[in-house]
């Protein structure tokens, strides 16, 4: 999974742009589902059916897209403007270097002498290193979108930062999902949606088409173990945090409920998440369509949206262990 992953990770994905990702998902996942198909938002949506003659829908569901920024004007000295695609801190992506789907590097930067608290999107502008308008011209057009150049880079024991942890480790862990699934008694849909990070719309639609009786995203989640966070339960290392709540969904509490008895039973580690900001596909799958219960199984992750999120492989081992039994649950 580990070198799965990197190979998402080090792939250009911007909100809308998601594409190249998808294609490696979709190479991967295919010896180990019955149909593959994409949707107009650019969902991929893989299923695995069930020999079941009264199989119910399972949907899982990670986002593949990734902040970024898009390329909205180029001055005259060559500097190029930008707006936010998804939730940007600006404090913490002042100075990084950045790429484009073409593969242009450049500096993210603020005016000089912009005060901390000015730190918006209106003060900053790519540097690529041209001269004027028409040098940047050649190399950058209107609509290109930049991302921070990815990473994947090991720490101690089984510890890695890199970016973008949000969401690829979702994805990979479905992925090693769909290569252990054996038979099951739902017919079991992996999506890998489009355009989360600006309003969960990609998996809005997927929702919609799959109109599932059960529903389970894999998101990275915060954690509380880092000086001056917030307080929280989840911990790095401490194993799959099954969410009960966040600001978008409170999940199912049957679903959530035999997400813990499986955990146990099978002497996963997990922990429970609790979250009073932020959100994930859960809460569109609760409540499109027909409406679905729906749970998420979140990966611990320090530092979300900044150059170097910080995960544990052996909590996202826990979340497939739990993930892989949970497509069999029937409440």
């Amino acid at each position: 999974m580990t070198e799965f992953l990197k190979k998402l990770m080090l792939t250009h994905g911007v909100t809308s742009d998601e594409g190249r990702v998808t294609k490696i998902i979709e190479d991967e996942i295919r010896p180990y589902v019955d149909e593959i198909s994409y949707d107009a938002l650019g969902n991929l949506i893989a299923l695995k059916k069930s020999k079941s003659a009264d199989a119910k829908k399972m949907m899982l569901c990670a986002h593949a897209d990734e902040i970024g920024f898009i390329t909205m004007f180029i001055q005259d000295d060559g500097l190029i403007r930008i707006a936010p695609v998804g939730g940007i801190d600006f404090v913490a992506y002042s100075y990084c270097t950045v790429i484009s789907s073409k593969g242009v590097k450049g500096v993210i930067a603020p005016e000089e002498g912009t005060k901390p608290e000015e730190l918006k999107a209106d003060k900053f502008f790519i540097d690529i290193g041209a001269k004027s308008k028409k040098e940047a011209e050649k190399k950058v057009a209107l609509g290109d979108m930049f991302t921070v150049i990815p990473h994947m880079t090991k720490l101690s024991g089984s510890r890695y930062c890199g970016r973008p942890f949000d969401n690829r480790a979702g994805c990979a862990v479905m992925v090693e999902i769909a290569k252990g699934l054996r038979d099951c008694v739902n017919d079991v849909y992996f999506v890998f949606s489009s355009m989360e990070e600006v309003g969960l719309r990609g998996a809005k639609a997927a929702t919609y088409n799959v109109n599932p009786d059960y529903g389970i995203a894999f998101d990275v989640t915060d954690v509380g173990d880092v000086p001056g966070c917030k307080p929280m339960a989840v911990k790095l290392g401490d194993g799959a945090a099954i969410k009960i709540k966040d600001s978008s969904v409170l999940c199912d509490i049957k679903l959530v409920s035999s997400l813990a008895d499986i955990a146990k039973e099978h002497k996963i580690k997990h922990q429970f998440e609790i979250l009073r900001a932020g959100g994930t596909d859960t809460a569109v799958m609760q409540t499109e369509a027909g409406g679905a219960r729906v749970g998420c199984i979140s990966i611990p992750t320090r530092y979300i949206h900044t150059q170097n999120e910080t995960i544990d492989m052996k909590d996202m081992a826990e979340c497939v262990k739990l993930g892989t039994l949970a497509c069999n649950i029937r409440l």
